[in-house]
């Protein structure tokens, strides 16, 4: 396969100017018309650089826009793969991977809550509205936890709170705060009858198994839906 010269006529005009530029009988009339050959050959490929380098600038500014909205749609991939469609919290995979992060350099606290007798919101006044439910708690529990910790729906009405660095008394002072923060005023999108969390607390030394912590938790959170609903219980057997 023959090799295209793109700058052919260049070359030939070159040749030309220089062959004349060398030959010491050349006549100005011969010098006149090599620079003008020179000139507008120049010309050319000055218009012809800068219209590629403006192609260039512009095809640089587009893969830039591109690059950019690429890394903006896998950092939505990514957050939707990490959170819960509903509520904006972690799911269940993520509070999974987030508390054994946590486990390896320091302690944990763990909250778990359920929603009382949410099967009968959800009969009653429908899936809409307990839906509606779901995402007013969890709004109740960020402005309760004001950034503290780590929230994740792990259930249908269950959800999670990673503290990290919190011992078990503060944690359970913490999560009385939260239920009292859902039970004392109505929802605004159920207002004819009042919402109330169960809760269950456990604390894991550094290091501990994190499944461990959520079946103790979710012991105390059997308890608190034994011993009356709408209430805060430790685990039963404390580490701290």
């Amino acid at each position: 396969m023959t090799e295209v010269d793109l700058f052919e006529d260049e070359t030939a005009i070159l040749a030309r100017s220089t062959e004349v530029l060398s030959s010491a009988a050349a006549e100005p009339a011969q010098y006149r018309l090599a620079l003008a050959d020179l000139v507008q050959s120049y010309g050319r490929l000055m218009r012809e650089s800068r219209r590629l380098i403006a192609r260039s600038d512009r095809t640089e500014r587009e893969l830039n826009l591109l690059n950019a909205r690429l890394q903006q749609l896998s950092d939505e991939l990514d957050h939707k793969a990490r959170h819960d469609n509903l509520t904006g919290a972690l799911n269940r995979g993520a509070v999974f991977e987030r508390a054994h992060h946590f486990l390896k350099d320091s302690a944990l606290s763990l909250i778990v809550l359920d929603i009382d007798f949410f099967k009968r919101i959800n009969d009653e006044f429908g899936h809409p509205t307990g839906d509606a439910v779901i995402r007013e708690l969890v709004n109740r529990l960020r402005k309760s936890l004001n950034g503290k910790g780590e929230i994740g729906r792990v259930g249908g009405e269950e959800f999670t709170i990673l503290l990290r660095e919190v011992s078990l008394a503060d944690a359970v002072t913490l999560a009385e705060k939260v239920r009292a923060a859902i039970a004392e005023e109505l929802f605004t999108c159920l207002p004819s009858r009042p919402v109330t969390a169960s809760f269950g607390v456990s604390w894991s030394a550094m290091h501990s198994d994190f499944e461990d912590a959520y079946a103790r938790a979710d012991a105390a959170l059997y308890k608190a839906k034994h011993g009356g609903r709408n209430r805060v219980e430790r685990e039963l057997q404390t580490k701290n």
